[in-house]
């Protein structure tokens, strides 16, 4: 049996065709699952200068106030009375986790005040307030 290899030169170059494929199908893919990921309500945090990394304590609780003063625990709403029943149940779900709490940069900082009060309420391991990296020189608003 004989093969032919339609002439004598070889052809070496990458066919862009699957190449292209294979990225608009990671793209997709990517743009799905990408805000499947964003955890908590979304609010526009506070900028910092120094802004240090959470370690360790496994998954952390989200508590976001978003600026029209709404309570949420990851993406479920929460009345502002029954927030320590609430963040407790959960805290019995995820036990030794800590709790992040994400406030919006144009809150009254009384409402995040009570937030915490509440918070210390409920004895959570650790409390850490969300914020904004900003670059060096830049400043913070």
């Amino acid at each position: 049996m004989a093969i032919d290899f339609g002439g004598k030169t070889v052809r070496s170059g990458i066919n862009v065709t699957p190449l292209v494929d294979v990225v608009l199908v990671l793209l997709i893919i990517f743009m799905v699952v990408t805000p499947l990921l964003q955890r908590g309500k979304e609010v526009a945090l506070p900028e910092a200068s120094r802004v240090s990394e959470l370690r360790g304590g496994g998954e952390p609780i989200l508590l976001s106030v978003t600026r029209d003063g709404r309570i949420w625990i990851d993406k479920r709403e929460v009345p502002r009375q029954r927030l320590a029943e609430v963040l407790q149940g959960e805290m019995g779900r995820l036990p030794n986790a800590p709790v992040i709490l994400k406030g919006d940069r144009e809150l009254d900082y009384r409402l995040i005040r009570d937030v915490i009060r509440e918070l210390a309420r409920t004895r959570a391991p650790g409390v850490s307030l969300a914020a904004t990296r900003v670059e060096e020189g830049a400043g913070a608003r």
